[in-house]
């Protein structure tokens, strides 16, 4: 167990002075890595009626509440309409996540249903995640050059920090972009279809990642599913082009706006504080963050069982509806004073402020 005081926030004063941790050293705490795998054996099977109601619902709100922002006329109603819209969607946009962790065989048909659903006609199909997330969880890839899914924001300059979340407004032009002009290009000029698929074909942040080229069953995939987004994305410009362009515009905005409440989800993911070592799991879990109840709103920000997002490191193939069930049994195991306190954080408004002073203090 690690001691209280080496902490460097206690869960009761999450406003104290932050310091930087020295994750990458920290040994294995394996009474903690034990009691998370053997209180939740029975748990650990994804259940289909959970999964696809879910997901069906989240996709149908999001959808017709976009149907709504783009029929109504009032401006106002637009803005409440496409917020709706944004979280909806955010929620089954997130499923994603799921499909990269689930035995292929757990849920018949999802990963199909989704990607006809959710990922093709908003441009993200599961190939951009699938192969990819997965390397964020190697055990000696997490928090390093290879780990696509992770930047030090925390030892970065202030300024990168709205940077990085702002971007994620351009995404929805880019994803058009990508799958209308340059995968089509691509399938005529091989060194754009590698330069593409290297640097453009997954959901990730560390831009030093460069991803392998497909192989077997899944090239077969990423080519149904590449050809699926182009057809789809020349669709919707034909559409607009013969039809008029606002429908198209107030969804970029619908999707920027859920690009940007992910991107600002990310920030608090994790602590961002490792330098490229390597780290223990324990290391790994105390670097992410939870933020359990009795936290508020944070079902809508991280959905599909992300608030538990340190817990996931613990745990990657735990479906997302049990992981409040895993939390609630190991912390009652192991006892407020333990390690797997570390991770558990207030909310986002807190962790924000946590990463911003981090930031501040590198910078000065």
């Amino acid at each position: 167990m690690i001691a209280s005081d080496t902490l460097d926030r206690a869960p009761s004063a999450p406003d104290a002075k932050v310091h930087k941790r020295n994750l990458a050293g920290m040994p294995e705490d394996k009474a903690m890595l034990r009691a998370a795998a053997d209180l939740t054996r029975d748990i650990a099977k994804a259940r289909p009626e959970i999964y696809w109601p879910d997901m069906l619902a989240s996709a149908a709100v999001g959808y017709l509440a976009l149907y709504g922002a783009i029929a109504t006329t009032q401006p106002v109603v637009t803005i409440l309409l496409g917020a709706l819209s944004a979280v909806a969607l955010y929620r089954a946009l997130l499923f994603i996540h799921e499909l990269t962790h689930i035995h292929r065989d757990a849920l018949p048909g999802f990963r199909f249903g989704w990607n006809v659903l959710v990922g093709i006609p908003v441009l993200i199909p599961s190939f951009m995640y699938e192969g990819v997330h997965t390397l964020h969880h190697a055990r000696t890839r997490y928090g390093t050059a290879e780990d696509p899914e992770y930047l030090p924001l925390a030892l970065m300059k202030p300024w990168t920090l709205p940077v990085f979340a702002l971007t994620a407004l351009l995404l929805p032009i880019g994803l058009l972009i990508r799958s209308a002009i340059l995968v089509p290009l691509g399938a005529l000029v091989p060194p754009l279809r590698t330069l593409v698929w290297e640097r453009a074909s997954a959901l990730s942040i560390n831009p030093q990642y460069r991803r392998r080229k497909p192989e077997g069953d899944f090239a077969r995939m990423v080519f149904w599913q590449e050809l699926g987004a182009t057809a789809w994305s020349w669709f919707v410009l034909g559409w607009s082009a013969t039809h008029g362009w606002r429908p198209l515009l107030v969804a970029i905005g619908v999707l920027s706006a859920t690009a940007l409440l992910n991107q600002i989800r990310t920030l608090v993911a994790h602590l961002w504080e490792n330098e490229g070592e390597v780290m223990s799991v324990t290391g790994q879990y105390l670097d992410s963050v939870n933020v359990p109840p009795p936290a508020m709103f944070t079902a809508l920000w991280a959905p599909v069982g992300l608030r538990y997002h340190a817990l996931h490191h613990l745990l990657p193939s735990m479906p997302y509806h049990s992981l409040a069930e895993c939390h609630r049994r190991i912390r009652a195991h192991l006892g407020v004073s333990s390690t797997y306190e570390g991770a558990n954080y207030p909310g986002l408004f807190p962790m924000l402020a946590r990463l911003a002073r981090s930031s501040m203090r590198r910078g000065a």
